[in-house]
């Protein structure tokens, strides 16, 4: 979660209790498998936006299929009673056009 003193005043579009640090960048019209984790206790991944919930077992691999129609920024929560800080769990997805996507990806390789 972002400290409430990271968040940009100058820009809008951010949610105090919602926004995190590092968004998930996914593809749209594309399908997607995605395979989910834990490395302390069970947490579970919930976008109620894509109807999605999935858990995340330590020591164990989940899988999700998706296929995400629309462009946007989409919130998410731990839905899972999962510690003294689990209300502080956020989930952001930025979905971007595939070909949007690709670029993303690459400028991210060139500078590694």
């Amino acid at each position: 979660m972002m400290a409430l003193d990271g968040l940009p005043t100058t820009k809008q579009g951010y949610f105090r209790l919602l926004e995190t640090n590092k968004r998930v960048i996914l593809p749209t019209n594309t399908h997607l498998r995605l395979l989910v984790s834990a490395a302390d206790v069970l947490h579970s991944w919930t976008v109620p936006s894509f109807g999605l919930k999935i858990d995340a077992c330590p020591g164990r691999l989940n899988q999700v299929n998706l296929f995400i129609k629309r462009l946007g920024v989409f919130f998410g929560q731990c839905s899972e009673i999962c510690g003294v800080n689990h209300g502080f769990m956020p989930i952001v997805i930025v979905s971007l056009p595939t070909i949007q996507f690709h670029h993303y990806i690459m400028t991210k390789l060139e500078l590694n």
